[in-house]
């Protein structure tokens, strides 16, 4: 059975964070395997707290996982502190981890910053040049690239500027009423335009780290990243078409509609 880590906080309330990777990860049949950066107070209705863990126990993790059952990909969400992302970054080259998968949560839907300065630059500089491919929403591929993204073509342009300072690949995720459920894979100098439906669903909480997941299983099964992104959005559609409806916010996917 192939494996898939996932380095990301827990959400207390099942529909995003390590919980959302997890049930992910079954439902694709692989083993999932999780390394916790912080503990989370949240519902469908917002955060009310935040812990993280020290360095130290987040290295203890990852080597306790490393060394025992190898993950054939790693897919790596929230990190929320200069001092975390520098021990992801160091422990994942120390043993050779392949098919990273990077969602750089920098910026909310709302457009709120959730990363300091001081760990965005240490995101950008020592974590996102490891990754196989990166999942930046708009407003996240805006921070990384420095500019507005209004269009079709903005994407384009803040993919290759992206790229510029990553050794792997771009998807630069569509939506916030830019062009529907469009993405852009930028790899290789080429542009991939993944089309996409939107679907009428409230309930989206989590869909960027299910989709980064889904992404990861792909690549640890051995498919290649085209094909991992394409089955991967293919997944969200049919978990947001599921419509489940859950608490009383934006509640979560129904990530185990196929089973």
């Amino acid at each position: 059975m192939k494996t898939v880590l996932t380095i990301a906080g827990s959400d207390s309330s099942g529909g995003a964070g390590i919980q959302a990777d997890i049930k992910t990860v079954t439902a694709h049949g692989l083993y999932a395997m999780s390394a916790v950066t912080a503990l989370t107070a949240q519902n469908t209705t917002g955060v009310y707290g935040i812990m993280e863990v020290t360095p130290e126990f987040l290295a203890n993790q990852l080597d306790c996982i490393f060394k025992d059952i190898y993950p054939d990909a790693v897919k790596i969400g929230m990190v929320s502190s200069a001092a975390l992302i520098e021990v992801i970054a160091d422990k994942l080259k120390e043993y050779g981890a392949q098919h990273i998968v990077t969602d750089p949560v920098m910026v909310s839907t709302s457009g709120s910053r959730l990363l300091a300065e001081d760990a965005a630059e240490t995101l950008v500089h020592t974590l996102i040049p490891l990754a196989e491919v990166i999942t930046p929403n708009i407003p996240e591929a805006e921070v990384l690239c420095g500019m507005e993204i209004k269009t079709a073509a903005d994407m384009e342009k803040a993919a290759v500027k992206i790229a510029d300072f990553t050794n792997g690949a771009v998807l630069i995720k569509g939506g916030h009423d830019l062009n529907d459920a469009n993405d852009l894979l930028y790899a290789n100098g080429s542009f991939n335009w993944l089309n996409g439906e939107r679907i009428s669903n409230p309930n989206t909480h989590g869909t960027g780290c299910t989709l980064s997941s889904a992404i990861a299983c792909g690549l640890a099964k051995g498919d290649t990243l085209t094909d991992s992104v394409t089955s991967a959005k293919a997944y969200i559609s049919g978990a947001l078409r599921a419509n489940l409806n859950l608490g009383h916010g934006s509640g979560p996917l129904n990530h185990m509609f196929m089973i």
